[in-house]
């Protein structure tokens, strides 16, 4: 049997078998397909939506392993670096979905996500608080901003993301964004998990999480009522659901690289001679 790394056959298991035993995994491309079939009800669309939770990272072997049997330092610190540069993006992500708004009102909700990164005179924002973290697992803060321990398939997998958010329309970009549906229960996690896994970071680390429970929660409820009042037809609201699916993939994605870097110790160029 071919050798296929741990990683992967972990990463695989989160899938639902067929009675063939082939995974069924979602489609990984953004499609908009003809279809005769009925339309969702706003309430069945919502649910088919949220259905897509199963899909989420927190499944994905690297969190598992993080928020319940505990990582070591130099993969916690990995993680830290790696998604302090998606932590980076996201106002940069923000500023491209507001360009693309055609609508005023929605553009004076779609800013204050921009005011949470960024942060503002009175409130240093998510970007800060997400440097406090780093500096509570041990790392420098200047080490951090220049970026330099990003592993590329996290950055390949972030700028994806943003060229999502700069070329799509403002519809299409806010509905990638709905897998705030999902977060307060990764963030709510790790306040009840991590001081007693990971007792060595300092507590004012955890400002970011507790600050993202409220704001994820209302910033999902802008999203999901711009996909609900805009994705129509069956056609559209499965088109939706790709949408959807693209960003998990970004997600996943990276803690596909964090797994093999920190968990597997392949990182980058770990079967190279000479390097």
């Amino acid at each position: 049997m071919k050798h296929v790394p741990g990683g992967l056959l972990a990463a695989l298991r989160v899938f639902p078998r067929s009675s063939s035993s082939v995974p069924t995994v979602p489609e990984y491309s953004i499609r908009r397909r003809p279809t005769d079939r009925p339309v969702w009800s706003r309430a069945a669309f919502e649910q088919q939506l949220r259905g897509k939770e199963r899909y989420y990272h927190i499944h994905h072997p690297f969190h598992i392993q993080m928020n319940e049997g505990g990582l070591s330092r130099e993969a916690v610190q990995g993680w830290v670096v790696n998604r302090f540069y998606y932590q980076q993006c996201i106002p940069i992500k923000d500023a491209a979905i507001l360009a693309n708004c055609p609508d005023r009102d929605s553009r004076r909700l779609w800013i204050q996500r921009i005011l949470d990164h960024d942060g503002m005179t009175g409130d240093e924002g998510g970007i800060e608080a997400w440097l406090q973290l780093g500096e509570a697992v041990g790392l420098d803060r200047a080490y951090l901003e220049s970026g330099d321990g990003v592993l590329p398939g996290v950055r390949f997998a972030v700028d994806a993301y943003v060229n999502f958010a700069r070329r799509a329309s403002f519809e299409e970009a806010a509905c990638s964004s709905l897998t705030e549906l999902f977060a307060p229960t990764i963030h709510q996690r790790r306040l009840d998990n991590w001081p007693q896994i990971y007792p060595w970071i300092d507590e004012r680390g955890y400002r970011y999480f507790r600050k993202r429970l409220s704001e994820a929660r209302r910033d999902v409820e802008h999203g999901l009522a711009i996909s609900l009042d805009y994705f129509k037809t069956r056609s559209d609201q499965e088109y939706a659901l790709s949408i959807l699916q693209f960003k998990l993939n970004v997600l996943w994605t990276m803690l596909d690289a964090m797994w093999m870097a920190y968990i597997e110790h392949k990182p980058p160029f770990f079967s190279c001679p000479d390097v």
